[in-house]
């Protein structure tokens, strides 16, 4: 079994379809032109799902970091021999900047290694897999380079080095002596496609893509506080976790990596959940800027299609709109280290999620000084959530936790339906025909007296995972962050408490009591709350804690084992850099208004 860990990964993006890299130099994972296409690497799932590695022999160290502002990987290497320097990036089209950045990509992953001293031998292995390893490629030898290619997917490997083929593998060991550089690139291209691969200087396509990450964190300067760059490293792999051509945003690069090793919970995440898209584009606004909220907007708009009465509001999407991403399972994949099944597609899609409106109603009022006037679109949307989520909130659902069993009242999805209303009502100058403010707000107050008389349990002293029932659930702690109820409300006070003593283990917060492993975005979410609540020194210190279990390069899975460490479930997780951002942004703030005005550092009652 493959003893790498999901943590020894490194993240890259072009805007298209993102790859990973891991410690030991091996991509394993890639999947061009667009992230919820089959891969061509899928190493990360089977070991013989196909790989590209840039291994040294006798590696002693291995230090790892972003170059600044971008995602470009720098791997320092030292062995008993000398030391190597690699660069790994995702080439971007040449000279795109800013918002342009990602939006035209070559799909051209590119590697270079300089030798810093000493010499070290390197091992090069190139051995590509189509469609999940169900097709061994055929290789040939074309101008000097590569060419791997089967059914529709052709790839191209420039190699500086020489290359022997054997057992549809293309390998090769050779010496960087201090001062030498080897440059390698693959492009991607379909075999029905009449386009010459891109093929652009390796060195030049390294530095630009550089400038152009570069160049998108300057159009996007963020907030000035102590926790700032950090922030703005989540914000760099949000963008990257975004689909460029359509506005999408990924809830992760990747399909099945499990929840627990071992586990069967593993998962397609490489598709738009309408609550994701929502959050990040409310943590970009922190983190970055506003620009991005009206593409988020528009993509939904065009994503839902017409509006209709009584049609169920679809929780997910594919990254270029698609409705239907039916989920089977690939039985001739092991799974990473042995998990499976891995699955293909999430029949989530078709499941009721009753947040998902508010969410989205959310997002387009805290942005709609920039947005307005509102397309009609946007506006025929925004119309039909609001009618649904007022027409459907006493309904039972699957609630943002997906269950995959009974459907039940889920005290969130009743919140987030009176976020959809509230927020509704005070757009509806912007909403125009059809808007109906007086019965959204009425709604809105009968669902608030429901959600206070039964989500809360006197036995448990805490606010519940569902109306009337008695088990705590993380979710609830959203209550203060959306406005439903302030953090120092007593109630929302002892539901903290409850949570910190039965679902706090280790410095992080699990959504259950029997859940598998620590819910990164839920420890964040506590984060805000206690800082609301006033207790920002114990906010602070959990904002430490659950930070510094990122990698080493500041990414985040969804879940971590608080007892060996590791990063689960799908990488890197865009919920989790959400939460950071707004976690980080609530204390910079909140401390900040405590140093100047003297007073509790939280805001007035919502």
């Amino acid at each position: 079994m493959n003893s790498v860990r999901i943590d020894d990964y490194a993240f890259l993006s072009d805007g298209h379809a993102p790859a990973l890299v891991s410690r030991n130099g091996s991509v394993d994972w890639w999947c061009p032109p667009r992230a919820d296409q089959p891969p061509v690497f899928a190493g990360l799932l089977d070991p013989n799902g196909g790989h590209w590695g840039l291994e040294v022999e006798h590696e002693r160290e291995i230090r790892r970091r972003y170059l600044p502002e971008s995602l470009v990987v720098e791997s320092s290497i030292t062995t008993t021999t000398g030391e190597i320097r690699l660069r790994d990036a995702l080439a971007m089209e040449a000279d795109a900047r800013g918002h342009e950045v990602g939006r035209r990509s070559p799909h051209v992953l590119l590697r270079s290694i300089e030798g810093i001293r000493g010499r070290v031998r390197v091992r090069c292995e190139f051995a590509p897999r189509f469609e999940f390893g169900l097709t061994t490629p055929h290789l040939r030898r074309d101008d000097g380079a590569v060419i791997a290619e089967a059914g529709p997917t052709a790839l191209r490997l420039r190699s500086p080095v020489a290359l022997e083929e054997r057992d549809a593998a293309a390998t090769g060991v050779f010496e960087v002596a201090a001062g030498s550089r080897f440059s390698f690139s693959v492009a991607h291209a379909t075999t029905h496609d009449e386009r010459p691969f891109d093929d652009p200087d390796i060195d030049d396509a390294l530095a630009n893509a550089e400038q152009a990450w570069a160049s998108w964190a300057a159009a996007h300067p963020g907030y000035d506080g102590p926790r700032a760059q950090l922030a703005r490293t989540s914000a760099l792999v949000l963008q990257g976790l975004t689909f460029k051509p359509t506005g999408a945003v990924l809830a992760a690069a990747t399909t099945s990596l499990p929840a627990a090793i071992g586990s069967s919970a593993n998962w397609d995440y490489r598709y738009v959940w309408l609550r994701d898209l929502s959050l990040t584009a409310q943590a970009l606004w922190i983190a970055a800027c506003p620009d991005e909220a009206d593409e988020y907007l528009r993509f939904i708009a065009r994503a839902a299609g017409k509006p209709a009465h009584g049609r169920r509001v679809q929780i997910m999407y594919g990254v270029d709109g698609r409705r239907d991403v039916s989920e089977h399972e690939l039985d001739h994949l092991s799974g990473f280290r042995d998990s499976k099944p891995v699955r293909v597609g999430n029949a989530a899609w078709d499941q009721a999620q009753l947040d998902v409106m508010g969410e989205v109603l959310d997002m387009a009022h805290r942005f709609i000084d920039q947005l307005a006037p509102l397309d009609d679109r946007v506006k025929q949307l925004l119309v039909w959530l609001a009618n649904e989520a007022a027409d459907t909130w006493q309904s039972p659902d699957a609630g943002m936790w997906e269950a995959r069993d009974d459907q039940r009242h889920y005290l969130t999805s009743k919140v987030m339906c009176w976020v959809a209303l509230d927020r509704a009502a005070r757009l509806a100058p912007h909403l125009g025909e059809g808007s109906d403010a007086h019965r959204w707000a009425e709604t809105r107050d009968e669902i608030r007296d429901t959600v206070l008389r039964e989500g809360w349990n006197d036995t448990v002293g805490a606010f519940t995972g569902a109306l009337g029932s008695d088990q705590l659930d993380a979710s609830v702690l959203l209550l203060p962050l959306v406005g439903f109820m302030p953090a120092d409300d007593e109630r929302m006070v002892s539901t903290i408490g409850a949570i910190e003593r039965q679902l706090v283990r280790d410095g992080l917060v699990y959504r259950w009591e029997g859940d598998t492993n620590g819910f990164v975005l839920c420890t964040y979410w506590l984060v805000e709350c206690l800082a609301l609540a006033g207790r920002l020194g114990r906010a602070a210190s959990l904002f430490d804690q659950v930070t510094a279990r990122a990698n080493d390069l500041g990414l985040f899975s969804e879940q971590i084992d608080s007892d060996t460490g590791e990063l689960l479930g799908n990488f890197p997780q865009a919920f989790s850099h959400v939460g950071l951002i707004n976690a980080a942004w609530r204390l910079d703030t909140l401390a900040a208004r405590e140093r100047e005005l003297g007073l509790p550092g939280r805001p007035p009652r919502a």
